[in-house]
């Protein structure tokens, strides 16, 4: 045996000894070892517990594996939507210029001999499969292009007025035409309707909305930024493509001989003023060149178009009223207030987040404080017509919070914190207190800054005017034209008037607000140091534009945020609040108060109507196709009517001459609301 075996068996004979003579240590040892081996097993099935139960807990829907392929889903949903196949002809084209416009090479291959992409096989193929969907199911149509003016030309009816469309306010688009280096990436690009849009408002949203936003103090475009509204047809016959708005109503007019020589869409920049419209943009003096004019009290003024009182009588045979908002809408209050509507507080809670973080409260309020033209949907009439605390025209037999209060707090609310309670008649230690039409616009002004106060007063008025004489003054007023309660229609005997909207959607009506964290104002009131750089008259747009005030050493966030209390849920109520909204009737977006109170009331008198002229009124039931995306033909939504059987019915026997067979309509209670509001 050589020596180093020796050794080592002598080592492992002193090893063995050693723990025979020391046990006890060798047994501690022992009970360590498998102390540490238990407590590891432990260790690792409280993982594997812990991971199981957070499986459970997360909903399948929630998970990477599920969420991955239904993005995929989706995606070629969508693509299958808006991409027709003649896209694909001009495929390449478009990738050429957008990695261009990006600035993206592809590197060079001087060996290799690429072929040049053929999508002719994929084209066919796409249009064998879109031709197999049915009509119904795509998003752009909705298998009743055209069947009405068929209707109609089987009849033997034809072309005999021209007709003018003129779009409602956000329904034009507006394209930048700025050749500032700020604006460049924007130029003959749309800003405001099509994918173009859609494209700046995600990656590059704060140019976006440096574009659309007008200046505070001129009511016009800021500096650098040029942006005007669409021209042609097309400039409202869809918001994006597959989103039809008017394309539905021009088909059916192509249909019995209608064309560019006989149809006219009037586009406009709906974010102007009725002042500016004409000051910038020249619209209703080149409306009047192209079609004998259009625009009632601009036309007939002796300050304005000068066509004298008969212009009217002359040159329009027949006004359609579409949906027309002619009293307003509570959702432009509670947009000017605080940025929210019905549709951004009824979200979930994650689309919620995602929307305040890419596109906050106050950005949104900001935005539609600039455009001057939004603020005519401000309400008209005040407590005559929207009712007061405790009373409204269309409130039911078993109300328990009356539309009168246009803006509520609730009791236990956070806007109270504890003190007395709006909702119970007392006002809070905060001035709080339910609030009718009249007060919450005085309201809403004092929390708005002074340009936004300034544009208001010298572009618009709100009230009601009753006497005769007062009311043919306002008719030369640019500030009344926008309000139909103080100004008289045209004397045009022989015109008709039709009023169609649709009835049966529920509509925002009302609002339960409240009041939370502070944070700064916009508000900033001149100080007697306030330093002043322009020479601006008094009771002029203009006067103390320039005048600045330094803020309070002590800069503290001193205003309470204001905004719709959409904790606030009852089903059970009449009429029934959803997330701090109280529904009302309507057509989803107007109130039914607006749509109709004028047309089966207002001007039935000859207050309002000296001359007497008939006024149709159609109410269209909602009745939408559920399989049909936007409800088909038999839909009469605030946008998606514009696709209604009926009303392009209507439409046409008008244009064709065949309006006598129009009749009054009703579906709702309109003539009874109406009766019971304050007209004398």
């Amino acid at each position: 045996m050589t020596l180093t075996n020796r050794l080592q068996k002598r080592n492992k004979s002193d090893t063995v000894l050693s723990q025979h003579d020391r046990p006890d240590e060798h047994n501690d040892k022992e009970r360590t070892h498998d102390r540490h081996d238990t407590n590891g097993e432990v260790e690792k099935k409280a993982k594997a517990l812990g991971r199981q139960a957070r499986n459970e807990e997360r909903r399948f829907y929630t998970m990477r594996r599920f969420l991955f392929p239904l993005g995929l889903i989706l995606g070629l949903l969508l693509g299958y939507i808006f991409v027709q196949p003649s896209d694909f002809q001009d495929f390449q084209t478009h990738l050429a210029l957008l990695m261009d416009e990006f600035e993206i090479t592809m590197p060079e291959f001087p060996t290799l001999d690429l072929p040049q992409l053929d999508l002719s096989h994929v084209e066919t193929e796409w249009r064998k499969l879109w031709s197999n969907i049915p009509e119904p199911w795509k998003l752009n149509t909705n298998g009743l292009e055209f069947t009405v003016g068929e209707k109609m030309a089987e009849r033997g009816l034809t072309a005999k007025h021209p007709v003018i469309l003129v779009p409602g306010i956000i329904s034009t688009g507006l394209e930048s035409w700025s050749t500032s280096p700020d604006y460049r990436a924007f130029f003959r690009k749309k800003v405001w309707g099509g994918f173009s849009m859609i494209s700046q408002v995600t990656f590059n949203r704060d140019k976006w909305i440096a574009a659309v936003m007008l200046d505070p103090i001129t009511g016009l475009d800021p500096p650098g930024a040029k942006v005007r509204a669409a021209e042609g047809i097309d400039a409202a016959s869809s918001f994006i493509q597959g989103y039809w708005l008017w394309s539905k109503i021009v088909e059916n007019l192509a249909v019995v001989n209608y064309d560019t020589n006989n149809l006219h869409l009037a586009p406009y920049d709906w974010r102007l003023s009725y002042y500016n419209l004409e000051e910038r943009d020249g619209y209703f003096s080149k409306l009047r060149a192209t079609i004998e004019g259009f625009v009632l009290k601009w036309v007939e003024s002796p300050e304005h178009g000068k066509g004298g009182p008969d212009w009217v009588e002359n040159h329009i045979e027949a006004f359609i009223s579409i949906a027309g908002t002619h009293l307003v809408q509570a959702k432009a209050m509670a947009a000017f207030l605080s940025g929210e509507m019905k549709d951004t507080v009824q979200i979930n809670p994650a689309g919620a987040y995602v929307l305040e973080r890419f596109f906050s409260r106050k950005e949104r309020q900001k935005l539609f404080r600039s455009w001057a033209g939004s603020a005519s949907m401000w309400i008209k009439g005040g407590d005559d017509v929207w009712g007061n605390a405790t009373w409204a025209p269309d409130d039911h037999a078993n109300t328990t919070h009356s539309h009168g209060a246009l803006i509520a707090f609730r009791e236990g609310s956070p806007a109270l914190d504890g003190r007395a309670s709006a909702s119970s008649g007392e006002e809070s230690d905060d001035g709080l207190f339910n609030m009718t039409s009249s007060e919450a616009g005085t309201w809403i002004l004092e929390r708005t800054p002074v340009s936004f106060q300034k544009m208001m007063a010298s572009n618009y008025s709100f009230g009601i005017e009753r006497d005769e004489e007062k009311l043919k003054a306002n008719n030369v007023d640019f500030t009344k034209w926008s309000n139909p309660l103080e100004i008289q229609l045209p004397y045009a005997p022989s015109m008709k008037m039709y009023c169609v909207y649709g009835h049966g959607k529920e509509t925002e009506r009302s609002y339960w607000y409240t009041q939370r964290e502070y944070e700064h104002d916009e508000v900033q009131p001149d100080t007697p140091s306030a330093i002043c750089t322009d020479d601006g008259t008094p009771n002029t747009a203009g006067a103390g534009a320039g005048c600045t005030s330094a803020r309070t050493p002590l800069d503290l966030p001193l205003a309470r945020a204001t905004h719709i209390d959409a904790d606030f849920t009852d089903e059970g109520a009449r009429p029934r609040i959803v997330n701090g909204v109280k529904m009302g009737e309507g057509d989803g977006t107007v109130s039914l108060l607006s749509l109709g109170a004028m047309c089966v009331e207002g001007w039935r008198r000859p207050r309002w109507n000296p001359a007497g002229i008939k006024v149709t009124t159609v109410e269209l039931p909602h009745n939408p196709v559920a399989t049909i995306p936007r409800g088909g033909g038999t839909t009469s939504d605030h946008v998606d009517v514009l696709g209604s059987l009926a009303l392009n019915e209507i439409i046409l026997k008008v244009a064709t001459g065949a309006g006598d067979e129009v009749r009054d309509s009703f579906v709702s209670d309109i003539r009874e609301y109406a009766k019971r509001i304050k007209w004398d």
